[in-house]
């Protein structure tokens, strides 16, 4: 496995209280073409942000947090913003979210895709691929599993080293970006109609 040079520690974390805006459907829109960062064992992986979704905690039929619902899994949901969500999907993929707004209002943000940036030849073989796909980064389960992200990372601050997210200073035309319901959460009934789904179109 290669290492790479940590260009993006030059870049600025998102501040704290950006993950403590109240309205989590800004804060998915805005992450779009944000950077997301790891660097595990001295190894760093980036990809920019190209598709989120929000998720509006106790109010929204979709959202783990829906009716103030509380488990082992969801309580980091319910702590400070700016920390990781992690869980394990179908008991197959890793799917990765960012709590946002307050304590006790459990707002998060599903990362769903990625545009590799450094370390693709490390997602690669974390993909277990033998070579470079188009696919990688795509799909939230693809998201953690490139960039090396676990149910071990729930819980961690996104201002730490190991696990940030970036300004690099791209900016989001408004003419790349789609807004669209939510995939995946039919049993949500109404609320899955909500425009929560945001993507970068590079």
């Amino acid at each position: 496995m290669s290492s790479t040079t940590g260009n993006y520690f030059d870049h600025s974390k998102l501040p704290l209280s950006f993950y403590e805006g109240s309205d989590v459907v800004r804060i998915a829109r805005e992450l779009l073409g944000k950077v997301l960062v790891t660097c595990f064992n001295g190894t760093v992986t980036a990809g920019r942000i190209v598709e989120t979704e929000a998720y509006n905690g106790i109010t929204d039929k979709a959202s783990h947090a829906y009716g103030g619902r509380r488990t082992k899994r969801t309580e980091v949901m319910f702590g400070e913003a700016g920390r990781a969500y992690v869980y394990l999907c179908y008991g197959i993929h890793y799917l990765f979210n960012v709590v946002t707004n307050a304590r006790d209002i459990p707002h998060a943000v599903l990362i769903r895709s990625i545009e590799p940036l450094e370390g693709a030849d490390v997602m690669t073989e974390r993909m277990n691929w033998k070579k470079l796909l188009r696919t990688l980064g795509k799909g939230p389960g693809n998201v953690s599993k490139a960039l090396g992200i676990s149910t071990v990372h729930t819980g961690s601050s996104m201002l730490s080293d190991d696990l940030y997210i970036t300004d690099d200073g791209y900016e989001v035309s408004p003419l790349k970006m789609e807004i669209s319901p939510r995939i995946g959460v039919d049993y949500a009934a109404e609320d899955a109609l909500l425009p929560y789904r945001f993507v970068l179109r590079l």
